[in-house]
């Protein structure tokens, strides 16, 4: 688009009205006619229309991928992308196979609507549907942002309502049940004693995956009673909002075993889980080593090596691996905070103090009473965890 609108003129040989348009003349009709001004504005909206679709010629594939670069360097805790990166990814995969070449100017509720019904026909659940829609959403609105894509599409997209229980042919979420307490028990020969002492905090202190694998001896206050841990990683860190978690004196205990003096060590490491399987395989050789084995070397940079802590990745697959081979349904870690919660629930009622307890967002209360949680959540934790 031209800094400056091309201005109607007057060829005064002929009389007429023209205006130039990419360095060509065209003539309206008599100047000073109001045909003459009608045909100018037609030529000046038509003008606009076509700068416009140059501008905003960019394919949904190659939005996609934008997004997708965009992604990996925002969504990032700790310096390592979050699994909403892979989230993201997943949501536009059938977005990119179904409209890779369609320009993202022309995409509308009616093409949303239709990733939607592919989605069902592939078996996904409702809500798991609505929230590939709202990622779908996010990159249109990102792109707005970045001035590749009109700001209707975006407002467009805005009125699909998401699919609502009952009225959607879409399949219903399996409730999320607590982890039946003896396939708990079930996995503990065959986790490591790092694996089975998260399992354990999770059901104690109600914590997610990600704060317990996380905890540093620098993040918790053992000064009281009741210990204080605030991760300096959490799930609402990006929204300003900080995480207590209270550890109890059987949690305590089990921390304890894993203190080393070292602050910023990660507590549950992988590495040392290793080091205390192959030393417990040695002592519990039963033929003494060939002389090939004792003069193999180790490699000096195996290809895969176990990191300096757990990621909720391999804490769940230690977890699944476990219970196949104690043979029982496989579970996930994130269940275990609805068995904190339940026992929360079952000892103390339905009441606000376990809120804090399990880290959901607080309600708009006076500091007064959000003293009252605290006090509250640390006497439960002194009492339980």
């Amino acid at each position: 688009m031209p800094k400056r609108l091309p201005g109607l003129r007057h060829h005064k040989p002929t009389g007429q009205a023209y205006v130039r348009i990419g360095g060509k003349q065209k003539y309206l009709g008599q100047w000073g006619s109001d045909d003459a001004r009608q045909r100018y504005d037609a030529e000046i909206a038509k003008l606009k229309r076509d700068n416009e679709l140059l501008r905003f010629n960019i394919s949904i594939g190659e939005l996609a991928i934008l997004f997708t670069k965009h992604a990996d360097t925002y969504y990032v805790k700790g310096g390592k992308p979050t699994s909403e990166v892979n989230n993201i990814k997943v949501a536009l995969r059938p977005l990119v196979k179904r409209y890779r070449t369609t320009r993202a100017r022309e995409f509308s509720p009616r093409f949303l609507k239709q990733i939607r019904d592919d989605m069902i026909k592939a078996g996904c659940v409702r809500t798991s549907i609505n929230r590939q829609a709202e990622r779908i959403r996010r990159m249109f609105k990102w792109g707005v942002s970045e001035e590749l894509v009109p700001v209707q599409v975006y407002n467009a997209l805005q009125a699909v309502a998401g699919l609502k229980a009952g009225r959607t042919t879409a399949a219903e979420p399996d409730p999320v049940e607590p982890v039946p307490v003896d396939d708990i028990e079930a996995v503990k020969p065959y986790v490591s004693r790092q694996v089975w002492a998260c399992i354990q905090l999770q059901l104690l202190t109600g914590g997610r995956p990600t704060e317990i694998l996380t905890m540093r001896e620098c993040d918790i206050d053992a000064t009281g009673k009741t210990w204080i841990y605030k991760p300096h990683q959490h799930k609402t860190q990006h929204h300003g909002k900080g995480r207590t978690i209270f550890i109890g004196p059987q949690s305590q205990a089990i921390i304890s075993e894993f203190l080393t003096g070292s602050p910023t060590r990660y507590l549950f490491s992988p590495a040392e889980a290793r080091r205390e399987y192959d030393a417990e395989r040695a002592m519990n050789r039963k033929t003494p080593l060939t002389p090939s084995q004792r003069a193999r070397k180790r490699v000096a940079k195996p290809k895969k090596k176990p990191g300096e802590r757990y990621t909720v990745s391999s804490y769940r697959k230690a977890i699944a691996t476990a219970c196949t081979k104690a043979k029982v349904p496989e579970w996930s870690p994130g269940r275990l905070r609805h068995n904190a919660a339940t026992t929360l629930n079952a000892l103390y009622g339905d009441i606000d103090e376990a809120r804090v307890v399990l880290g959901h967002s607080e309600r708009s209360t006076t500091q007064v009473y959000a003293l009252k949680d605290m006090e509250a959540a640390q006497a439960i934790a002194a009492e339980i965890g």
